[in-house]
């Protein structure tokens, strides 16, 4: 897997407290951008079910069943 350095600046309090404690930012920064990601995909993935679902609200269950029937058929 390839990487890439991100940086961002924060306050030279909290740079010394990373230190006093001995917390190592990298994990941390990487999880937290993850979870980011993941979420913001969730949330674009829902908007899309939602449009879809307007566009296919018009189809009645017996509709669905009866291509789903058909299809297994072929």
């Amino acid at each position: 897997m390839k990487y890439v350095t991100v940086s961002a600046k924060i306050p030279v309090e909290l740079k010394k407290l990373l230190d006093k404690y001995g917390v190592k930012p990298g994990p941390i920064i990487r999880k937290a951008l993850e979870e980011e990601v993941r979420r913001r995909a969730l949330k674009s993935l829902e908007r899309r079910a939602e449009g879809l679902s307007q566009k296919l609200s018009h189809i009645t269950d017996e509709e669905v069943v009866s291509l789903i029937r058909g299809d297994r058929e072929r």
